[in-house]
């Protein structure tokens, strides 16, 4: 009894120094992730769980592409080409952490989209871009695109809170280089953490956060200003070649 009471001590010891060491490939979970609610948002193979903006499917310039979703850029900005366009969720998160990496193409631009909504329009109901709902973490070489040097203090450049609150520390690795980013949203409280620092930290529906937007390029956006307490998590086709991956999501 005392020798199968050691060795269950040992099989016990082994198992939690395997947890603690366990090692994962790009876009897979440890066991211990999966156990605190992670959720992978892309596996490395398949895009099952995204969708075009205001589409059924996944715009063509979108592609899976060794072990990353890649969008193929236009060359032609936000005017984009017509197999282009922003992609989405399939579902709507409320609150949650959003864990991915990104780089950029040299002069790229994109961004990450939360709390998005849909608006598509119809022949007679104009649609609306999903900027016009969504607040936006930047993505962004800031050493040769020119949205670095606009807005103030450099509220255009990665992970600031898009043309509203600049990341400080800037600490966005170039152009070409994976960056890591967690973002938290919870209860209307909103923090862009880049590459392991808080960079960005705001809260949502607040006096402070509506006269912030009042003062800004989104004063006349009610759908911006009133943020909605649900909605989708959205990449940008802003025109430019940028890579995604180990894309995951817990909700809190």
């Amino acid at each position: 009894m005392k020798q199968i009471t050691r060795l269950a001590a040992f099989s016990a010891l082994v198992i939690l120094i395997s947890s603690c060491t366990e090692k994962v490939g790009p876009n897979q979970l440890t066991s211990k992730e999966k156990a605190d609610g992670w959720v992978l948002l892309f596996d490395g193979q398949s895009m099952d769980q995204w969708r075009g903006y205001c589409k059924d499917a996944v715009p063509g310039a979108w592609m899976v592409d060794d072990g990353t979703i890649h969008i193929q850029g236009s060359g032609r900005g936000e005017a984009g080409a017509n197999n282009g366009g922003d992609i989405i969720t399939m579902k709507k998160y409320r609150n949650f952490e959003l864990s991915l990496e990104w780089k950029i193409s040299e002069g790229g631009n994109s961004g990450i989209f939360y709390l998005a909504q849909e608006k598509c329009g119809n022949d007679s109901v104009p649609g609306a871009p999903i900027y016009e709902s969504s607040p936006e973490m930047q993505v962004l070489d800031n050493d040769r695109h020119p949205d670095a040097k606009l807005g103030k203090d450099g509220n255009r450049k990665a992970g600031s809170l898009y043309d509203l609150i600049p990341a400080v520390p800037q600490n966005a690795n170039p152009a070409g280089e994976w960056n890591k980013v967690l973002i938290t949203v919870y209860k209307g409280t909103v923090i862009h953490n880049q590459n392991g620092e808080n960079v960005v930290e705001y809260h949502l529906w607040t006096d402070d956060w509506k006269a912030m937007c009042a003062d800004s390029k989104f004063a006349d956006w009610p759908d911006f200003i009133n943020t909605a307490e649900e909605g989708y998590i959205g990449l940008q086709d802003h025109g430019d070649d940028a890579w995604f991956r180990n894309i995951r999501i817990r909700e809190l």
